[in-house]
């Protein structure tokens, strides 16, 4: 199928941070796209996330710039690259996290300009550009190893760090204007074009990540060849072509072992398989074909129903940093690498694109609140590579790690978190909200008009929203389509103080209507404290409950129950009551359960490990 042209509309496939110009001179048969509206439209005034992202600024990305430029040597080997000497430190693929946390600082310009974020952006530009080749190639490992050895082994990462580079360099443009990363990009693309495709080499990336960021590439440059070169990638796998220097392809690892658009469950490495999935995704929005689509959905049943933690966590296993079989999710032993979360978000906001369905969504918020955000302390400055779901007092977050892929993927996340709030059809006709939290959004209009919400909420803590029309074109009609959470079992909505009968559709409350400058939604959602089994399948949570609030997994600290922590137990008659406590954790609504033990303490898992060292568990023994 000839690719259908959308230029411009990066957004669709944001992990993150593109803009959607363009949309409205996008061929008529595609109305039915649905797309984000970008975080450089939205702008965050929120309890819970505001602090968050001023952390992001103040702690995060100096702890992540500090650690690149001065106690390892990754853009040290950028500078040798460019000279031609020197040795290469630290492993194959850390040029990738000099990229994430570059397209993180181009994020945060393009909210919060700062002078000195953006001269580091210019001179890590400056020094990656003069690294790249006379032929396109770019990877300082096989720059200062031997560029003789380049593309002779499918599972070095070189395509997983020419996918991030291309992330980067977009990210860059939007918030600077240079195309100088973006060319570097391009030309890169255009050596790997000259040794791979159609009659070509073929090629198996060990690591995806390539694949989507082409996709953007073609919505940003309008270029099918990227969009051609992407499906041409995704295509290669499972016909036996993948190989690695060793001869150890592990072709379930690699998900290299079937067509993926034959796809039935998910294997391997997590990280790999996210991003996969979003290539795929992406593919399916930008092609206009439906070929990838049934194969989602199968992975996704299997992944949702079979292979996750109630955090919204993949990957049970350390060994493969991914999947053994069906319902094994141990819970100390969970691997639940912080990456993977984040690929959850980032797929299943793909899902929720392609079908409109909330439940897409659901998960969403599930891994943003529990599994992605408990892998960044709350000071902003240290990180969980691991996530488990208990503890014996002796696992902590670090300031960084030699394989350091999960702090520069916070980097580059956490500023993009404005993208998932709101979706819009390609007609504008229609406007999703996804997500709950404070701010002011420009919802793009055909005739580009000013039509904007404000959202304001106490989100995740409280369940009461409201959305008001700040700004209109007088009367503009619209349909409003609100997310009704998975959790949520009774809510109440109300327009301009009238309660409102309305139907539901996918999960999503719909209110179709004219709306002028002033109008509101207020949207009520019942967040009670909830008690919750496992699948009787997962043998490791046997006899045990969860507890969960809204979007937020509850887990229980020794820190806070020190002399119950091995006798008190739980069960479905067990009582809770709920404060909200603003010096606790940087404010947090605290559960306590009366047991005959004396009372639980319970706080969010996102939460946990940010005090005193000590165990925690999320699945409590039920009695």
């Amino acid at each position: 199928m000839k690719p259908i042209l959308l230029p411009l509309v990066a957004c669709l496939l944001t992990a993150s941070g593109c803009t959607d110009r363009g949309a409205e001179s996008a061929p008529q048969a595609q109305q039915d796209i649905i797309l984000p509206v970008d975080f450089s439209r939205v702008s965050i005034r929120d309890g819970f996330w505001s602090p968050r992202l001023e952390k992001l600024s103040d702690s995060t990305l100096p702890v992540c710039i500090d650690q690149i430029e001065n106690r390892t040597g990754r853009i040290r080997n950028f500078e040798n690259a460019a000279k031609g000497s020197g040795k290469h430190s630290g492993i194959f693929f850390d040029d990738s996290d000099v990229y994430k946390a570059l397209e993180g600082i181009s994020y945060s310009l393009i909210n919060n300009p700062d002078p000195m974020l953006r001269r580091t952006a210019d001179q890590w530009v400056a020094k990656i550009a003069a690294a790249q080749q006379p032929d396109g190639y770019i990877n300082t490992y096989y720059t200062l190893t031997g560029l003789d050895k380049r593309w002779t082994d499918m599972d070095k990462h070189e395509m997983y760090c020419a996918g991030h580079m291309i992330e980067a360099g977009i990210a860059y443009l939007l918030a600077t204007g240079d195309r100088t990363l973006l060319e570097v990009s391009t030309r890169m693309v255009g050596h790997m074009m000259n040794e791979f495709g159609p009659g070509k080499r073929h090629w198996v990336p060990g690591h995806e990540e390539i694949e989507l960021a082409l996709a953007k590439l073609y919505s940003v440059t309008g270029e099918p060849k990227y969009l051609e070169f992407a499906r041409w990638l995704l295509e290669e796998r499972g016909h036996g072509y993948g190989r690695n220097e060793e001869g150890t392809w592990n072709a379930a690892y690699y998900q290299d072992s079937i067509p993926v658009s034959r796809m039935t469950d998910i294997t391997g490495h997590a990280v790999r398989c996210m991003y996969l999935f979003c290539g795929m995704a992406d593919m399916s929005m930008l092609s206009g074909d439906t070929v990838y689509r049934a194969a989602l959905d199968r992975v996704w049943d299997d992944v949702v129903q079979r292979n996750m933690y109630i955090t919204g966590g993949i990957g049970s296993s350390h060994q493969n940093e991914g999947f053994t079989e069906d319902y094994d999710l141990p819970n100390l032993e969970a691997y639940c690498e912080t990456c993977a979360s984040v690929g959850m978000v980032l797929w299943n906001a793909r899902m929720n694109r392609l079908k409109g369905d909330a439940k897409y969504a659901d998960v969403m918020e599930r891994a943003l609140y529990n599994g992605a955000l408990a892998g960044i302390s709350l000071d902003g400055k240290r990180f969980f590579y691991v996530n488990p779901l208990e503890s014996k007092g002796d696992h902590h977050r670090k300031a960084w790690y030699g394989c350091a892929c999960c702090p520069s993927q916070l980097s580059r996340f956490l500023p993009s978190i404005g993208s998932y709030i709101y979706s819009h059809s390609l007609d504008s006709d229609t406007v999703w909200v996804n997500l709950y939290l404070g701010s002011n959004a420009a919802i793009p209009t055909q005739d580009g008009s000013r039509f904007v919400l404000t959202q304001t909420t106490r989100y995740p803590w409280e369940g009461n929203v409201r959305i008001t029309v700040s700004e209109a074109p007088g009367k503009i009609r619209k349909e409003l389509r609100l997310r009704i959470p998975g959790w949520c079992k009774n809510h109440t909505l109300w327009v301009n103080g009238e309660l409102f009968d309305h139907p539901t559709d996918k999960g999503y409350a719909v209110v179709n209507r004219s709306w002028k400058k002033g109008d509101r939604i207020d949207l009520s959602l019942a967040m009670p404290t909830e008690v919750v089994a496992a699948d009787p399948r997962v043998k490791a949570d046997s006899g045990k409950l969860a507890v969960q609030r809204g979007p937020l997994v509850y887990c229980m600290e020794e820190a806070d129950n020190a002399q119950t922590y091995d006798r008190a137990g739980i069960n479905f008659q067990t009582r809770f009551t709920d404060k909200f406590m603003p010096d606790l954790l940087g404010g947090v609504a605290e559960i306590t359960a009366e047991t005959p033990a004396g009372p639980l303490h319970l706080i969010p898992y996102y939460a946990w490990d940010n005090r005193e060292a000590g165990r925690m568990k999320v699945w409590i023994d039920e009695k």
